[in-house]
C-alpha cells in the first residue's frame, strides 16, 4: 500500500465505504470509546478513500459513529484526521478494512468467502491471499470455491441452516441442480438430500437421464429404460450415450471456433469447472470457451473465460503499454479426435498397471494421500456432542502415535525434495507424490498406506470393530478410565454393572441404593488401588476386543457392531450370554 495522505476532513464528507467490512451493518455500540473521544478527541486517524463527491472510510467505523454521535449532541460539524488512500488502491483498502475489523482472518466461513472474494476479484492470488491471512492455499480455495453458489444456498450457509459437508456438495452442482435442491429444500413433502447423499444425488453416480441428451432422441438407437413412475428415463448403454453426445458437443466446438473463438477447451469427463479459478472476459480479450462434461450426462460451456493468471498477464502487458502476446493458435486435435487418443492412452495404461503391480501400488497410495476427480478421500474429523470427549482422545497415545506417524511421512517426502501430501485434488502435485513414492522402498510406502487408511478411517460401525479384532488391539495400551469417561459416566445400571465386574457382586448390591455420585467415587477410588499395569488394568466390556455389554439386551453401539460381523472373522462366534466380562442383571428399577 502507498503512504496516504494525512488530512483534516469535514466530518459530513465522511461516509462507511463499501469496501468497509462492515458496509450495511447496523450502528455499532460506541458507549465504551465515547467518553475518551468526548474528552479528547480522535487520537487515530481513520483511513479513508476519495469516494464520489467525499470520502468513504475504509478503517475506523467506531469512531465515525462515535463523532456523529458528538456532532449531534454539540450541532457542529469537526474536523476529522484522516489518511486518504491512493484512489485506485481496492485491494490494500479491503486488506485494511480486513485487519481493523476482524483481525485478520474472519470468524465463520461466509466471512472468509467475503473477505477473499474481495481480495479476488481485485487480482491477489491465492497465493497473495493465502500469505495475507496465515493460511494455507488449500483453505482459501475450498473457501472461494463457494462462489459456486447460488445466493439462497449461501444465505442458507451463513444461517447454519446447512452443513459444511452439504455445501461442500453444492459447490460441485450446476446451477440447475442447485435450484432443484433449493426446491426439495422448500418443498414441505419431500426433503433435500443433506451430506453425502447430497454428494451422491448430484454425481448421479452412473444413471444418465434422457434430459441431460444434446441430441434429438427420436433418432438416437440405444437402448432407453424408465420406470412406471419416472418422470425422465435413463439410457442403458453409458457408452453409446457419450458416443451421441460426443458427435453433438464437437459440432458445437467446431461452431463456437468458426465464430472466432480463440481457444476452446474440452475438459476431462468428471472434471469441474472451478469458477472462482478464472476471470470472466470477453472474446476479444482472448476469453476462451470451457466445455465441462459431468459423469451424469450434464455438458456445460461456459463462455468468455480465462485463467486467473493468464488475465493478470493480460492486463500487465497493457497497463505497461507492452503489446500483449497473440493468443496460441488453434490446436492439433479436435475436442473428439483428442477423446479418442486420450481414452486410448488410458486403455493402455489401465492394461500397463495390471502388469505392474508394485507401480499400482504407489498409485494407489498416491490417490489416497491427494485425492483426484474420481478419488474423494477425506480425513476423518472427529466430532462429538461434548468437548471433553475431544480433549479426551486428542490427550490420548492413540492420537500421539498418529502425531508421530505423519512426522515420520513428512520426513520421508522432505527427505526426496518433494512436497508433503495434501488432499487437493490438484493433477499436478498427484503426480509429484507419485514420483516420490516411485523412490520409495515397499516398507516405506506400506508406511505411507497406514498412514493414508488411519488418517481416513471412518469413526463408528462395524469397520472399528472389524480393525481392531484383525490387528489383534490391546486397547489398554491406548486408555484408561479419565475424567471426561466418569462425567459421562449416568445410567446407575451401568456404574452398578462396572463395580460388579471391577470389585465384586456383593459390593455392587451394597451399593444399589447409593447416588451414582456416590457409586462413581466407589469405582474410581477402587480403580486407583487396582494393578496399573497393561495387562490388569481394568476396562469396560465397550472396550474389550471385542466389544461386549453389561446389560442383558440393552442397546450398546460397539456390542451391537460386533454382533453384526463376527460371523465373518470368528468361526465360532461367541453367544455373547457367555462372554467375558459377565454381565450384570441389575434388581433396582
Amino acid at each position: 500500500m502507498s503512504q496516504p495522505d494525512l488530512i483534516h476532513i469535514e466530518l459530513s464528507k465522511l461516509s462507511i465505504s463499501e469496501l468497509n467490512m462492515r458496509h450495511g451493518r447496523k450502528a455499532p455500540d460506541v458507549s465504551d470509546i465515547l467518553p475518551s473521544i468526548r474528552e479528547k478527541g480522535v487520537r487515530q486517524t481513520l483511513l479513508v478513500r476519495r469516494e464520489a463527491s467525499g470520502y468513504g472510510i475504509v478503517a475506523g467505523r467506531r469512531r465515525f459513529f462515535a463523532l456523529q454521535q458528538i456532532a449531534k449532541e454539540s450541532g457542529t460539524d469537526p474536523l476529522v484526521p484522516c489518511a486518504v488512500m491512493a484512489e485506485g488502491d481496492v485491494a490494500s483498502a479491503i486488506e485494511a478494512s480486513i485487519i481493523e475489523n476482524v483481525a485478520r482472518l474472519p470468524a465463520t466461513e461466509m466471512e472468509q468467502y467475503t473477505a477473499f472474494r474481495k481480495l479476488h476479484d481485485e487480482g491477489r492470488t491465492v497465493e497473495e491471499i493465502a500469505g495475507f491471512f496465515g493460511v494455507s492455499e488449500l483453505n482459501v480455495r475450498r473457501v472461494l470455491a463457494l462462489a459456486a453458489l447460488s445466493a439462497p444456498i449461501r444465505k442458507l450457509y451463513a444461517e447454519d441452516e446447512v452443513d459444511r459437508e452439504t455445501v461442500r456438495a453444492l459447490t460441485l452442482a450446476t446451477p440447475a441442480q442447485q435450484a432443484d435442491w433449493l426446491k426439495l429444500w422448500n418443498s414441505e413433502t419431500e426433503r433435500a438430500p443433506m451430506g453425502r447423499a447430497c454428494r451422491a444425488w448430484i454425481t448421479g453416480g452412473s444413471a444418465i437421464t434422457t434430459d441431460k441428451a444434446l441430441f434429438d432422441l427420436a433418432g438416437y438407437t440405444g437402448a432407453v429404460t424408465a420406470d412406471l413412475f419416472g418422470e425422465t428415463a435413463v439410457f442403458a448403454d453409458a457408452a453409446a450415450f457419450w458416443q451421441a453426445q460426443g458427435a453433438v458437443v464437437a459440432e458445437r466446438v467446431e461452431a463456437y471456433q468458426q465464430r472466432g473463438w480463440v481457444d476452446v477447451i474440452l475438459m476431462e469427463r468428471g472434471a469441474y469447472f472451478q469458477r472462482w479459478d478464472y476471470v470472466q472476459t470477453t472474446k476479444k480479450q482472448g476469453g476462451k470457451v470451457i466445455v465441462e462434461q459431468r459423469h451424469d450426462g450434464t455438458v456445460t460451456f461456459h463462455e468468455g473465460w480465462l485463467k486467473a493468471a493468464e488475465a493478470r498477464k493480460a492486463r500487465t502487458a497493457t497497463v505497461s503499454g507492452e503489446t500483449a502476446p497473440e493468443t496460441d493458435m488453434r490446436p492439433e486435435m479436435s475436442g473428439p479426435m483428442a477423446d479418442y487418443i486420450g481414452l486410448h492412452r488410458h486403455a493402455a495404461a489401465q492394461a500397463s498397471l495390471i502388469r505392474n503391480p508394485a507401480i499400482a501400488m504407489r498409485l494407489m497410495a498416491a490417490h489416497a494421500l491427494c485425492g483426484s476427480s474420481l478419488w474423494n478421500v477425506r480425513l476423518h474429523s472427529p466430532g462429538a456432542v461434548k468437548e471433553a470427549t475431544l480433549s479426551s482422545v486428542e490427550g490420548g497415545s492413540a492420537a500421539a502415535e498418529l502425531v508421530t506417524a505423519r512426522e515420520g511421512l513428512e520426513t520421508l517426502f522432505e527427505a526426496l525434495g518433494a512436497p508433503v501430501p495434501r488432499r487437493s485434488g490438484d493433477a499436478y502435485h498427484l503426480c509429484e507424490t507419485f514420483a516420490a513414492l516411485l523412490a520409495m522402498s515397499d516398507a516405506e510406502v506400506m508406511q505411507v498406506l497406514a498412514l493414508g487408511m488411519a488418517e481416513s478411517l471412518e469413526s463408528g460401525g462395524p469397520i472399528i470393530e472389524a480393525v481392531l479384532h484383525t490387528c489383534d488391539t490391546n486397547a489398554a495400551e491406548f486408555w484408561k478410565p479419565d475424567a471426561a469417561f466418569f462425567d459421562l459416566l449416568r445410567d446407575k445400571r451401568v456404574v452398578t454393572a462396572f463395580i460388579a465386574d471391577a470389585i465384586s457382586p456383593e459390593a455392587a448390591r451394597e451399593t444399589e441404593g447409593a447416588t451414582a455420585k456416590a457409586q462413581k467415587a466407589q469405582l474410581a477410588e477402587a480403580l486407583v488401588a487396582r494393578d496399573t499395569s497393561v495387562n490388569s488394568t481394568w476396562m469396560p466390556g465397550w472396550m474389550h476386543v471385542p466389544p461386549t455389554r453389561h446389560i442383558e439386551g440393552a442397546a450398546s453401539p460397539p456390542a451391537d457392531a460386533w454382533d453384526r460381523i463376527a460371523g465373518l472373522f470368528e468361526a465360532d462366534a461367541v453367544d455373547e450370554s457367555g462372554a467375558e466380562p459377565s454381565t450384570y442383571e441389575a434388581t433396582a428399577a
